[in-house]
Order: structure tokens, then C-alpha cells, then sequence
């Protein structure tokens, strides 16, 4: 099932599980290492979401260093964004129960 979001750059398609009726959110968290770069758009790097560290992709996010906030979907780093946003954003996943890709620590 598709949707459609509206948001800061327009309208965005999302995608609906229909067993489930959930969404899939993107979630922000830091980059705190560039892991692995094979030049300089594709990079791997550890994000870490309150602590729980994850490897990430960066090949859509080319501009991003150590301690950019990133929204991560299924794995990849889709965008950059501020401190402030990202913690506010972090926070209403976290009230709203929506973090469980995140209960077992990768790294």
C-alpha cells in the first residue's frame, strides 16, 4: 500500500505494510566513524542511536562527517540534519514505541 507524506520538500511517497498497517519511519542518529571508504561516495559509518550503534551506509549522504546527524531508513543514510531536529525527532519515535528496530545492539 502507498501513501503520500507532505512534508518539508513536498509531497513524499511512503510505503504502508499491509499486514502490519505500519509505515517505515526513518529514524535519526550520529555519525560517530567513517568505517570504510572505497572513495568518496562510497563510505560506510557507525551511527549511534542513543547508544545503540549501527553500521550504515552513506552513499546518499556524500557531505556527511563524524557527528552530522543523519535519518537512517532500512540501513542507508538518506539525510542530513540538525542537532536539534534530530533529538526532537528521537524523542517522539521513542514516546510513540516506534524504536524497535533498535532493541538489539549490532555492534
Amino acid at each position: 500500500m502507498r501513501a503520500w507524506k507532505f512534508g518539508i520538500l513536498g509531497l513524499k511517497k511512503i510505503e504502508i505494510n499491509p499486514k502490519t498497517k505500519k509505515m517505515c519511519l526513518s529514524i535519526p542518529g550520529k555519525l560517530i566513524a567513517i568505517t570504510h571508504q572505497l572513495d568518496e561516495t562510497f563510505r560506510i559509518g557507525r551511527v549511534s542511536f542513543d547508544g545503540v550503534i549501527k553500521e550504515v551506509n552513506l552513499t546518499l549522504v556524500p557531505d556527511a562527517k563524524v557527528n552530522d546527524y543523519v535519518m537512517v531508513h532500512v540501513g542507508a543514510a538518506i539525510s542530513i540534519v540538525n542537532e536539534e531536529e534530530a533529538k526532537k525527532t528521537f524523542n517522539i519515535l521513542q514516546q510513540l514505541g516506534e524504536l524497535y528496530d533498535l532493541e538489539t545492539p549490532e555492534i
